[in-house]
Parts: C-alpha cells; sequence; structure tokens
C-alpha cells in the first residue's frame, strides 16, 4: 500500500472514530422499573384491567433539563431479533407516558426506549434505554389514579 494512501486511510479512521456521532449514542440497560440517569428518568407501572387483554404497562419518561426532543419505542424478539415499532416517533416535551396493552409484550417482550437531542431525520438516537422485559419489579395498580400516584411519587413530580 501506498504511504500516501495509508496517511489517508488512517486519518479518515482517526476522524470516524472521533466524531461526536461514532461515540454519542450510548445503550443502557433499565433492568429495574425506576431508571434514574442525569438526562432522563424512566418509571414503569402495570394498570390491571378487568380482563387481561385490558391490562396496560404505563412508562412515564421525564426528560430531565430538556435533554431530548423526540422518543420512540420499539419491541425486539430476543431470539429472532425482528423488531416492531410500538409507539411511534414522537415529541418529548418535559414528560411523556407512553401507554401499552400488556400483551403488546408477548411477541416482542424486549424493548428500546429511544431518545433523540435533534431531529430524528436519519439520526442515531443519543441515549437507548433496553429492557428485556417488562421488568419484575413493576408495581400493578387497580385504579389509573393509583397508577399515577404512584408514578408522581417516584419521579419526584
Amino acid at each position: 500500500m501506498p504511504r500516501c494512501l495509508g496517511s489517508v486511510l488512517g486519518l479518515a479512521l482517526a476522524l470516524l472514530v472521533c466524531s461526536p456521532r461514532a461515540w454519542s449514542h450510548e445503550v443502557v440497560h433499565g433492568a429495574h422499573s425506576l431508571f434514574v440517569a442525569p438526562t432522563v428518568k424512566i418509571a414503569w407501572t402495570i394498570q390491571k384491567g378487568a380482563r387481561e387483554e385490558d391490562t396496560l404497562v404505563v412508562l412515564r419518561i421525564v426528560n430531565r433539563g430538556g435533554s431530548y426532543q423526540q422518543v420512540r419505542l420499539d419491541g425486539v424478539d430476543p431470539f429472532s431479533k425482528a423488531r416492531r415499532v410500538l409507539v411511534a416517533l414522537r415529541p418529548l416535551a418535559e414528560n411523556i407516558d407512553l401507554i401499552l396493552p400488556r400483551s403488546s409484550f408477548a411477541d416482542f417482550p424486549s424493548c428500546e426506549i429511544h431518545l433523540y437531542a435533534k431531529n430524528a431525520a436519519g439520526e442515531a438516537p443519543s441515549l437507548t434505554v433496553y429492557y428485556l422485559g417488562v421488568p419484575d419489579t413493576t408495581p400493578e395498580f387497580k385504579t389509573a389514579q393509583d397508577a399515577e400516584a404512584y408514578l408522581a411519587k417516584a419521579l419526584g413530580q
């Protein structure tokens, strides 16, 4: 390989590795029903329905300091790696509740919460918090009021 070409390739590799896009996408395992980081808080609850089909999973995301502008929730099959968008990209202001039927986790039990610092068009998320399923520590409530009271207390709202 000519010396000049090797230098150019080395410079290109260094620029790629050192560019903010190369290292700015952080991936974190959420693990528990309450996730707290400097830029975001996430709490899970389950609102029991009269029937299993009516049971809802509620994820409240608190955007600490306005770090993120958009959010999307993807479901992932851990075996086939097939993916499905469970909650389409939406604006994220101070906080947002993502509400899904618990049954939506049957075929895609793992989920990824993608948080975008800028408009997501063509951009990678700034932060992805992933879970291998609905956390075992997720509290269940019979009423929406009880779930709301828990979320407000857990997230300090």
